[in-house]
């Protein structure tokens, strides 16, 4: 199998990190942005895009800070993706760091998916 390659991306958002935390750490936020339909049990999440699903674990959250998943099918691989908020000290500005891992030839669509999924986020948070 190919090793997969980390990349990281930040997104500026205006929104409050308590208010964000809730779109990226339950089910009904994550679908309102993430995937068609989001469900949990305990800590397995199942994500649910046209008709296709995809389980993961939440391996890690800190309230108002950050979550991080595992998918299933990869759980004998050191990859996760993670989306923490980000709150500058001093200028109060709030962004959205993720964290991913891609196959060097899918790098730029993943980026690129990732870029709509925020843009979608902005929308439901009304932060355009």
């Amino acid at each position: 199998m190919e090793e997969k390659i980390k990349y990281e991306m930040e997104f500026p958002i205006q929104a409050s990190p308590s208010l964000l935390y809730q779109y990226i750490s339950t089910p009904s936020g994550l679908s309102e942005w993430y995937a068609d339909n989001v469900n949990s049990r305990g800590e397995i999440f199942t994500f649910i895009w046209e008709g296709s699903e995809e389980k993961a674990k939440l391996v890690s959250k800190k309230s108002d800070e950050r979550v991080k998943f595992k998918w299933l099918d990869d759980e004998d691989t050191p990859y996760f993706f993670e989306i923490r908020i980000q709150v500058d000290d001093i200028t109060k500005d709030v962004s959205i760091m993720i964290t991913d891992f891609s196959e060097e030839d899918e790098i730029d669509e993943g980026k690129m998916l990732w870029e709509n999924m925020i843009s979608d986020l902005k929308q439901v948070l009304g932060s355009v």
